[in-house]
């Protein structure tokens, strides 16, 4: 595990976070499939964002972001979904017969985070500290 320092402050922020299109149309392919990864690579990089892994499906996106501490995941998500779908439809016009409300991506996102520490050494940890 290797930790990230800002100021004063080293920290370990990884976030595994899971989008899909909008109607779970399966239209992540071929060229435009390029250029999403394209576009989520250089909105990451521009944000100080690490790119630990990621996948395109069909019609989903998985990521393992490292977040640096004074980017929320709300604001670095708005950005990447907000960008990569305005580009996305501005490049390629077919997809304004599918997608007619100017959004390609569904609402929302699943997130969860990445550790060593559990929620059960947690516990145990706060268990044994206020026996004492």
């Amino acid at each position: 595990m290797r930790y990230s320092s800002s100021g004063q402050t080293r920290f370990y922020h990884k976030f595994h976070v899971v989008w899909v299109t909008k109607y779970r149309y399966k239209v992540l392919q071929g060229a435009m499939r390029e250029r999403i990864r394209e576009i989520i690579m250089q909105t990451c990089s521009e944000m100080g964002v690490h790119i630990v892994k990621g996948v395109l499906g069909r019609d989903h996106v998985h990521m393992f972001l490292s977040i640096p501490l004074k980017l929320s995941l709300s604001n670095v998500m708005q950005r990447i979904k907000g960008r990569s779908s305005r580009r996305i439809q501005m490049e390629f016009p077919e997809l304004r017969k599918r997608y007619w409300g100017r959004r390609f991506w569904a609402r929302g996102y699943f997130s969860t985070t990445s550790g060593n520490v559990t929620d059960d050494i947690i516990t145990q940890y706060l268990e044994l500290h206020s026996s004492k």
